[in-house]
Parts: structure tokens; C-alpha cells; sequence
């Protein structure tokens, strides 16, 4: 029989390899991805602006405003010559025709042109409409700017609504180009598609390459409901407390519907933290675009 000091000393040993073993939580991010939310946020922002010619303080410069007038559906292509970035930016909610796009919110079949391999894979009906209808303008001119700038990078950016365009249209642009480095930055995005559809923007974009970033107790990143059959994308970075531009107050969340980050709090839909995100007052701040 093991003396009792033995038996002590093997648990406390066994309980410390145990503790020592536990993933630790990862919070604050580095300060060079800080930089690229502040950044990309205000093409986010400047997306919402009747007209943005020259956004960041002309360190680039917009190619084409689209529209559509059916879906209402807004945004810029912009080229950023001294990064070697073409961005692509989608304008979120602020008139009636998109209120109308995000309450159609019932899942139908995903197709998108160039886009393979979705058997199974659905979208919101309302996003998927408005995305398609501005889909073959976005890719042309994508693909007459990467004729005459090879070597350039791609970038799909949105706040809300624009969020979950970005999303949609970053899985066109990987599809359509996929030799090309291409990066998502979304702002506030809502749940955009069902689980195939969280897989085929994973494998055709990359987890790595994917910044769902959430502000705090924003309410719309949680609808609409999982128990509806939509699911999240990874990556999440959550901004668990303010200010929001201090690289330790955000998390990187683990897998695409993490507990402990922004499915943690009360599903409250629009709220005044969905309109501030790294810095911006999302569609109240002109400078950007000038």
C-alpha cells in the first residue's frame, strides 16, 4: 500500500499537469492587426458616404462607385497603389430597400457566378440577391485592374448589411481568383449563410485570412438565430471591453460560434455599439473619404 505523502504528491502532481495542460484563453491581438481594423474600418465607414473619391487621405483612390437600383445594393472598388491592395468595399443598412434586403432572411440555395462545389451550401436570400445583382460589375473590374497590376493583393470590406456582402463577395473573389491573395475584414457582420455555407467561405477564403471583428454587446452579429440554420464563419476578433482601438481589449475567438466571445451576450439586433467600431463612427464621419 503507497504511504499517504505519496498519494498526496501524486495528485497535487497529476492536478498540475492537468491545469498546465488547459488551453490558455488568448486575448489581446498585436498591434499591426490593430492598425489594419483602423484601416480597413474607414473603407467600411467611407462605403456609406454619397460619394468617396479618395479614401484614407488620398493614399488610394476609388475606380468605380457601383449600384444597383433594384437591390440598392452600394459599394467602391478602390486601388491602393503605395500597399499594391484593390479593395472592395460594400455600404451596410441606411435606407428603407435595405431594411427590406436584411428581413429576407430565409435561406435559399447559394449560387454565385464562377462559385463551385456549394451542393448543400445556402445563403440569406435578401444578401444573396443584393450581392448577386452587383457581382459581375465588382468582378470585371477585379479583373481588368489585376491584368494591369499582377502582383496586387485583394481586400472585401463591410460594416452590417455591407459585412455580409463582404463576406458573400470575398467567397466570389476567392472563387474567381484564386491565385490571388485576397483578406476579409468584416464589421458587425450578421449571420450570413447555413453551416455549408460557413465551410465553403473557410476552405475557399482561409480561417486565416477571415476578421469577423465584433464591438462588445453589438446586437446584430447574433441574429439571425442559429436555431433559424444559420451559422457563423470563423474568425471572430471580439472587442470584449472599450476603447476599442487598444489592441488588448480584443480577442481572437476559437471555431466559428464561440460561447465565450459575442454569443455570450443578449441578442439585442441594432444597437449604439454597432455604429462605433476601432475609432469610427460607422457613416458619420466624411473625412475618410477626402
Amino acid at each position: 500500500m503507497f504511504p499517504m505523502h505519496f498519494i498526496a504528491s501524486a495528485l497535487v502532481f497529476a492536478f498540475t499537469v492537468a491545469v498546465s495542460a488547459r488551453p490558455v484563453e488568448k486575448r489581446g491581438i498585436s498591434q499591426s492587426l490593430m492598425n489594419n481594423f483602423t484601416r480597413y474600418v474607414q473603407f467600411a465607414s467611407g462605403a456609406y458616404q454619397l460619394a468617396c473619391p479618395a479614401p484614407l487621405d488620398f493614399l488610394s483612390f476609388v475606380l468605380l462607385q457601383f449600384n444597383d437600383d433594384a437591390t440598392n445594393t452600394q459599394g467602391y472598388v478602390a486601388r491602393d497603389d503605395d500597399r499594391k491592395e484593390i479593395i472592395v468595399a460594400y455600404r451596410g443598412s441606411i435606407q428603407l430597400q435595405d431594411f427590406v434586403t436584411d428581413l429576407d432572411f430565409i435561406l435559399v440555395d447559394y449560387v454565385s457566378p464562377g462559385v463551385s462545389g456549394t451542393s448543400g451550401v445556402q445563403a440569406h436570400q435578401g444578401f444573396l440577391a443584393a450581392i448577386n445583382s452587383v457581382t459581375s460589375t465588382v468582378l470585371t473590374t477585379v479583373s481588368e485592374q489585376l491584368a494591369a497590376h499582377p502582383t496586387y493583393t485583394l481586400i472585401s470590406t463591410g460594416h452590417s448589411l455591407g459585412a455580409a456582402l463582404a463576406s458573400l463577395g470575398g467567397v466570389s473573389l476567392a472563387a474567381n481568383f484564386p491565385g490571388v491573395p485576397l483578406t476579409v475584414y468584416t464589421f458587425g457582420q450578421p449571420r450570413t449563410g447555413n453551416p455549408a455555407y460557413a465551410a465553403l467561405a473557410e476552405k475557399l477564403v482561409g480561417v486565416d485570412n477571415i476578421f469577423r471583428t465584433v464591438e462588445t454587446y453589438d446586437g446584430v452579429p447574433t441574429i439571425p438565430p442559429i436555431s433559424w440554420g444559420y451559422e457563423h464563419h470563423a474568425t471572430q476578433y471580439w472587442v470584449f471591453q472599450d476603447p476599442n482601438t487598444d489592441p488588448a481589449n480584443v480577442k481572437q475567438c476559437a471555431g466559428r460560434e464561440d460561447p465565450t466571445c459575442s454569443d455570450s451576450i443578449p441578442s439585442s439586433g441594432i444597437n449604439d455599439a454597432h455604429l462605433r467600431y476601432f475609432g469610427q463612427l460607422i457613416a458619420l464621419n466624411p473625412i475618410v473619404c477626402i
